[in-house]
């Protein structure tokens, strides 16, 4: 897993591909999360997830609030309740 603040993406490599969430700053103290990637091959996994989790504890970490624009991730902070509190009003 990496995070790449000039980028502006949370990264996994799995098996030589790139799965990512691409972010943007939204405003003090919040962030857009606004697509995530998993190539083709490599879906159903679970890896879309893990990258997810990633960027919503840094979030949590960092004190951010998130907008989460992306639908994958709208739908995780539904089954993952525990980061609900991240989301922004």
């Amino acid at each position: 897993m990496q995070h790449d603040s000039a980028l502006r993406k949370f990264s996994a490599i799995v098996e030589g591909e790139e799965a990512y969430l691409r972010y943007y700053p939204a405003g003090e103290g919040v962030l857009e999360y606004a697509s995530t990637f998993v190539p083709e091959r490599l879906r159903g996994r679970g890896i879309a997830s893990v990258v997810v989790r990633q960027a919503l504890e840094y979030a949590r970490e960092g004190g951010y609030q998130v907008i989460p624009s992306c639908w994958f991730v709208r739908g995780y902070i539904q089954r993952h309740a525990e980061y609900a509190p991240l989301v922004a009003n």
